[in-house]
């Protein structure tokens, strides 16, 4: 046995599958720090510091879209070709990507992979994990190369552009960056000249819901629509718990948000818009805001009350198990839940007839209280080091964690501190907030045997 194989081997005995995932997204980071580094991949002549090189080889692997220069003026066709890739690596997950290359090579998944492929995809039970990862996969496949080629003819033919290869290169990007909702602006106006083009909006609407929603969601929304073509009599489907929260949540928080920013912009932005265009721009900004961080106007032009929303909604973030970060959509639901059955007295969280385990609200209550003091310690550190305004911090520091994007201009202005400050909140954002917690709980651990006598306190 070779000493590399020997030292694989004792790694994987003394480390957990939740480090190892984490261990793998960083060494993911280190070499696409390595590709962005190469001059092939940039224009001619130049050139970016190791710092903004590696704040961006963060960025795409964790599908954030935060970039401290424009990226139409650093790298060339072979770059953005790089960044899709990138893009595919961070938001389809390591594990499902190597997954679906074992079972093309038709290799054997063992049962540690397949505990792998568990904990990087969130999913309750370890059987049914390959065929999920192979199946999403697929899926997401299929909707890139449709929505690419629509796109792309949709450019050529309805918006006037002069070349087609200019129409597919552009479409496909448009199409890779709603799916796996990848905010990076290639050309330096993002979506803008499409505001006003309704089809266009709704069409990317539609796949960063389909990119934010979750993987099980997309597998069990398959397996219904085949029970319903089968028309198989006697057979019902039933969604998971999981599914239906998620779902749930997902629309709730998506029309709660429409809400809030077409309020909230009445008589600001939308001010002199029709109807369809103030309704159209809240539920594009109440989707991207939550996944992707594509734009149609510069942030500037809304007031502070529509950044702090803004703010809200990529602190929420998209679904469990999705291309999406945050806090995620679940998470918030099932503390609202709690917080409801609280209130009414009630001693266990009920929801379309299920009970919620007590260990899933430990979670979400930690989760939650440990974002928010994740992200008030890094807007007080930013505010300390940065000349910004604390409403422009605010939202850099949830565009990060919320894996969106979004910004008012500031990251390349930050200093060397605020970079690292926002690599990091990326970081956690893509990983889960939940996974890092439990990246120091040792394979060893001890389970005590006793307990102690409990005492009730003063609370509130």
């Amino acid at each position: 046995m070779s000493k590399i194989n020997y030292l694989l081997i004792k790694v994987r005995e003394n480390t957990t599958p939740i480090q190892l995932i984490v261990i793998s997204y960083f060494l993911m980071i280190l070499l696409a720090f390595f590709l962005l580094c190469l001059p092939f991949f940039r224009k001619a002549g130049v050139t970016v510091s190791l710092l903004d090189t590696f704040f961006m080889a963060v960025s795409t692997v964790s599908v954030t879209g935060l970039t401290t220069f424009p990226l139409h003026e650093v790298y060339n066709n072979y770059g953005i070709i790089l960044l899709e890739a990138l893009f595919q690596i961070g938001g389809l997950g390591i594990t499902m990507l190597a997954t679906v290359g074992m079972v093309l090579a038709r290799k054997r998944i063992t049962l540690h992979q397949r505990q792998l492929i568990q904990i990087d995809m969130n999913q309750p039970r370890l059987s049914g994990t390959v065929r999920l990862a192979y199946s999403v996969f697929g899926l997401m496949m299929m909707l890139q190369f449709v929505f690419g080629i629509l796109f792309s003819l949709y450019l050529y033919f309805e918006r006037g552009y002069a070349h087609i290869s200019k129409a597919f290169f552009e479409g496909f990007y448009i199409a890779i960056s709603a799916v796996t909702n990848a905010g990076f602006d290639v050309t330096g106006t993002s979506i803008m000249p499409f505001k006003h083009d309704y089809f266009f909006l709704t069409t990317v609407i539609f796949l960063i819901g389909v990119g934010g929603i979750g993987f099980p969601v997309l597998t069990e929304l398959r397996e219904w629509a085949g029970t319903r073509l089968k028309q198989k009599s006697g057979q019902k489907f039933r969604f998971s718990l999981f599914v239906k929260l998620a779902v749930f949540f997902a629309l709730l928080f998506f029309i709660l948000g429409t809400l809030l920013i077409l309020f909230s912009e009445t008589r600001g932005a939308f001010a002199h818009r029709s109807l369809t265009d103030k309704l159209m721009t809240a539920m594009f900004y109440s989707a991207s805001t939550r996944n992707a961080g594509l734009q149609l106007d510069s942030l500037s032009t809304f007031n502070t009350t529509t950044m702090l929303i803004f703010s809200l909604l990529m602190f929420i973030g998209a679904s469990p198990s999705s291309v999406g970060g945050g806090v995620r959509t679940t998470t918030i639901g099932i503390l609202i839940l709690y917080m409801y059955s609280f209130i009414r007295g009630r001693r266990n969280v009920n929801i379309f007839g299920r009970q919620i385990g007590q260990e899933d609200i430990q979670k979400a209550v930690v989760v939650v209280n440990l974002s928010v003091l994740l992200c008030g310690t890094a807007i007080l550190i930013l505010s300390a080091t940065e000349k910004q305004t604390l409403t422009a911090l605010i939202l850099e520091v949830t565009s990060a964690f919320g894996t969106t994007g979004l910004s008012l201009g500031i990251t390349g202005s930050l200093s060397i501190v605020g970079k690292w400050v926002i690599i990091i909140l990326m970081f956690i954002g893509r990983v889960g907030m939940l996974y890092m917690l439990m990246l120091f709980v040792s394979k060893r651990k001890k389970d005590l045997s006793y307990s102690f006598p409990t005492e009730r306190v003063i609370i509130g």
